[in-house]
């Protein structure tokens, strides 16, 4: 199965169609009615659909189990044709598009089947989605199209050649992967004016400003009091949203230090400095962070839902 423990949960949503057809009036009239032999075909349909949607991972097997928290079902009728429509929601990691066409499949063949001894003339055809809500696509188009950033690494150890950085690298690839420029990208050692000085020089230049280490708790971990007194605003959903994913992810997270703020227009993050603090940081506020840029533009809060 796909890897998802990286993603972020959001509220999905999905709507799949399927038209079943069929040869006469008269079974539209006794599927109105009530008088097929096998019983409702609307209810019946329908508790095959919900039944259906909540097993989709057993039928398919690269689907991840998931809680689906509510499904509806519409039908239409149009001269020969039964349109169905299923809606399916869920607050998960992964979108239920493929929940929301199973449900609309079995409906149909429910269908199919109850009504096969009254019409010989039965189709099922479009089978398909009808939009989805609440992925990487929801998001998409929403932030300036450049963006600059500047990347950091404050560590004492690598700016003596001693380690090697991966933090940062981590940090560059995940920005380049959401169309993010990166203007610099440098390594500094845990020097408390120094970091404040950089901070104040590159929010002239740039957007978005990532240092990565000097977060935690040992005497040499300075860059929350670097930055904290120049901050002009702080965000605390951003802080508050990076310590609560990474301690899903692992129990010591909650001794990071990660702060987020604004120097003017620029938006100042402060990362941990390992390789997989940096990445689940990234992890759990991208691509959503980038909304703050519009915002800071003046667009309107409800341009996002």
């Amino acid at each position: 199965m796909v890897d998802i423990t990286h993603k972020v949960t959001t509220l999905r949503t999905a709507k799949a169609q399927a038209i079943v057809q069929v040869s006469s009036e008269e079974t539209i009239a006794a599927v109105v009615e009530n008088r097929v032999p096998k019983g409702n075909v609307f209810e019946m349909a329908k508790v095959a659909g919900l039944f259906a949607v909540k097993n989709t991972h057993i039928t398919i097997p690269d689907c991840h189990p998931l809680p689906v928290e509510y499904t509806a079902v519409e039908y239409e009728i149009d001269g020969l044709e039964i349109r169905i429509f299923i809606t399916v929601k869920t607050v998960y990691k992964t979108g239920v598009e493929v929940e929301a066409m199973h449900g609309a499949s079995v409906i149909a063949l429910t269908m199919y089947d109850m009504l096969k001894p009254i019409d010989k003339g039965i189709v099922i055809r479009e089978i398909g989605l009808v939009e989805k809500k609440g992925g990487k696509s929801s998001f998409k188009d929403k932030t300036p199209k450049t963006i600059q950033a500047a990347i950091i690494v404050c560590s004492d150890s690598i700016s003596k050649g001693i380690k090697e950085d991966r933090a940062g690298k981590v940090i560059v690839d995940k920005l380049r992967s959401h169309n993010v420029e990166v203007s610099s990208y440098e390594v500094i050692p845990d020097e408390l004016e120094l970091i404040r000085s950089r901070a104040l020089e590159l929010s002239e230049k740039n957007q978005l400003v990532i240092f990565t280490g000097g977060t935690g708790l040992s005497a040499r971990d300075v860059t929350p009091e670097a930055l904290e007194p120049i901050l002009e605003r702080r965000i605390p959903g951003i802080e508050e949203a990076i310590r609560s994913y990474g301690q899903k992810m692992m129990p010591y997270a909650m001794l990071s230090r990660s702060v987020a703020g604004t120097i003017g227009d620029s938006v100042i993050l402060a990362l941990p400095g390992s390789t997989n603090g940096a990445k689940e940081s990234m992890d759990a506020v991208f691509p959503h962070l980038l909304h703050v840029f519009s915002i800071l533009k003046g667009a309107n809060h409800d341009s996002v839902g």
